[in-house]
């Protein structure tokens, strides 16, 4: 299965993955700064609602926790880091309150395409097919594209 949603491309072709793929028009280092530096990433994760940071430990084994506030609603999310690669990767597990004991592992690449152009790649891998869908069935492609588009608007202001 592949679909196109705001120039996010989703695929399910592995059955305990979800892929990801995203060009945005921002070289490398900024688009870096943006997921690993907090007062950058609070500005577009979450879909550029308002996000209470609960904790914030970039390195490696350090915990994060999110919550954010939407349409009278809260989504907490959280995990730990495993692997951080600076400009280049980072891995961490990912808890969502609404899928609770369901942890899957993201690992997200930064490719520099050249001429002012990053390719974000998000591989999450789940532990069972039914996990995976249930993840891909609770609506998370419209808000990783209404963060995406949030992402936009944050690197192009930076421009």
């Amino acid at each position: 299965m592949s679909t196109t949603t705001n120039d996010a491309v989703v695929t399910t072709d592995i059955d305990r993955e979800i892929h990801i793929e995203r060009v945005f028009d921002a070289p490398r280092e900024r688009v870096w700064a943006a997921y690993s530096r907090i007062e950058l990433l609070t500005q577009w994760w979450g879909r550029g609602n308002r996000l209470d940071v609960e904790r914030w430990e970039f390195r490696v084994g350090g915990h994060w926790r999110f919550v954010e506030h939407a349409d009278g609603e809260t989504h907490g999310f959280e995990g730990r880091f495993r692997e951080i690669t600076p400009q280049e990767r980072i891995v961490y597990s990912f808890e969502w309150d609404g899928m609770p004991a369901h942890v899957a592992i993201d690992s997200v690449s930064f490719a520099d395409l050249g001429a002012g152009r990053t390719k974000v790649v998000t591989d999450s891998q789940f532990h069972t097919p039914q996990e995976r869908d249930g993840m891909v069935q609770s609506g998370m492609e419209i808000g990783l594209n209404a963060g995406y588009r949030a992402l936009d608007a944050l690197l192009a202001r930076q421009s």
